[in-house]
């Protein structure tokens, strides 16, 4: 390769020299057309290194069943690579051209040496990217945090390669190199923080499964409640439902508590759990009157038939005095009204019948009894159970009237004024 080199550009001083030229005008004419024939190789070998990687890899593509190769093509790796070769060509070239020009030679020598080293990270970033890419389109690791792992690859070769710039350029010895980062680790880590606390974070996301691409997060600190659309080394961003993007320190989700509604979505159910409040001055027992024409109720007709009989009969062997009701067993309208919740929930469609379904008292406040209605929705979609859930609670309020039940509301300003 030398002896090549130096045929080329070498033929020029002597030819110039029998030309009668001095010494001085004859090397920097040299100089100049040699450069001049330098760059034009160099762009010559760029031209045909692209077009043959190019056009062999598009070829190869087509072939092979594999996509990485496509992914290699869509980041443009053969497109850097070709950049590489003439690079190298003009950094044997370099010392051939510049033999006479000691300074100028370790100058330039450098530079494209430093230029080589960018170019071969920024070639191996390509290839990570395409991998990345690759790995995403798999169904097995398209929920996984592979840019953050990607990302941590590229620091440390990053890292390596600026040493090897600063070797290059001040002609430090790699192991003094070493040395001096150590002492300077301190303002690396300081540097770094949150780079290093998102790659052990990744780490532990990764491992114990909290967190996959895909997943619906709730994090009331940062205010996101959505879908995690990426997860890298320093942020995790969420695609909130009115289509806003929150970003979220990686690390967060180690260090803070976040609602991962995965089991939810995996689960065969939606969990509704809400409550009305019922005025606890409204509820009272029902005498033979109220329960004749609460069996009109169809849902719990045969339930309050069997139901009194039972209660009837444990008066009579017990000689219960019935002329005041509080004496022995009753039924109470908000009980009955618990028990047609029960049926009416057993009956609707939207529910599902395999998971818990509950209509218990909650403890009394100020404000009422709290009633509350636990279940599932068979639908877990959002607006489909927002209708369900909506759909049960307007059938619920309409029903308390029923039972001669009353809600509690707060009195509007105006009335409060007005009383």
């Amino acid at each position: 390769m030398h002896k090549l080199l130096d045929k080329i550009f070498n033929f020029l001083y002597p030819l110039f020299r029998d030309w009668g030229m001095s010494r001085n005008f004859a090397s920097y004419i040299s100089l100049i057309f040699n450069i001049a024939i330098m760059l034009a190789l160099a762009y010559a070998i760029y031209y045909v290194a692209k077009f043959v990687l190019v056009t062999l890899t598009a070829i190869f593509a087509q072939r092979t069943k594999t996509k990485f190769d496509d992914y290699l093509i869509h980041n443009k790796t053969t497109k850097y690579t070709a950049y590489l070769i003439p690079f190298f060509f003009i950094y044997k070239a370099v010392p051939v051209i510049l033999d006479r020009y000691e300074y100028w030679e370790l100058m330039f020598g450098k530079i494209v040496g430093v230029y080589i080293v960018l170019i071969s990270l920024w070639i191996i970033r390509t290839i990570f990217n395409a991998l990345r890419d690759y790995l995403k389109s798999k169904p097995e690791y398209s929920d996984k945090p592979i840019d953050s792992f990607v990302q941590v690859i590229m620091i440390v070769l990053w890292i390596f390669g600026i040493a090897m710039i600063i070797s290059t350029l001040f002609g430090i010895k790699k192991g003094e190199l070493l040395t001096i980062l150590g002492t300077l680790s301190a303002i690396i880590i300081l540097i770094f923080r949150d780079t290093i606390l998102g790659f052990v974070s990744s780490v532990q996301v990764a491992i114990n499964d909290m967190v996959r691409i895909g997943d619906w997060i709730t994090m009331d600190k940062f205010g996101a409640d959505g879908d995690v659309i990426e997860i890298n080394l320093t942020t995790v961003k969420v695609r909130n439902f009115d289509n806003t993007i929150t970003t979220i320190p990686t690390y967060s989700l180690s260090s803070d508590s976040f609602q991962n509604w995965r089991g939810m979505q995996k689960s065969e159910g939606r969990r509704i759990k809400r409550h009305i409040l019922i005025k606890s001055s409204s509820i009272r027992f029902l005498n033979n009157d109220d329960l004749n024409q609460m069996k009109k109720v169809q849902l719990i007709s045969t339930y309050i038939e069997s139901r009194q009989a039972e209660i009837e009969k444990y008066n009579q062997v017990h000689g219960i005095d019935k002329t005041l009701s509080l004496n022995g067993r009753n039924m109470t309208n908000l009980g009955l009204f618990r028990k047609y919740i029960i049926q009416y929930l057993v009956n609707h469609p939207g529910l599902n019948k395999d998971m818990h379904m509950v209509c218990r008292q909650l403890q009394p406040t100020e404000y009422g009894v709290p009633l509350e209605i636990y279940a599932f929705s068979g639908d877990k979609r959002w607006a489909n159970y927002e209708y369900i859930m909506a759909d049960i609670f307007d059938h619920i309020m309409a029903s308390v009237i029923y039972f001669d039940l009353e809600m509690f509301e707060l009195p509007s300003a105006i009335g409060h004024l007005d009383r």
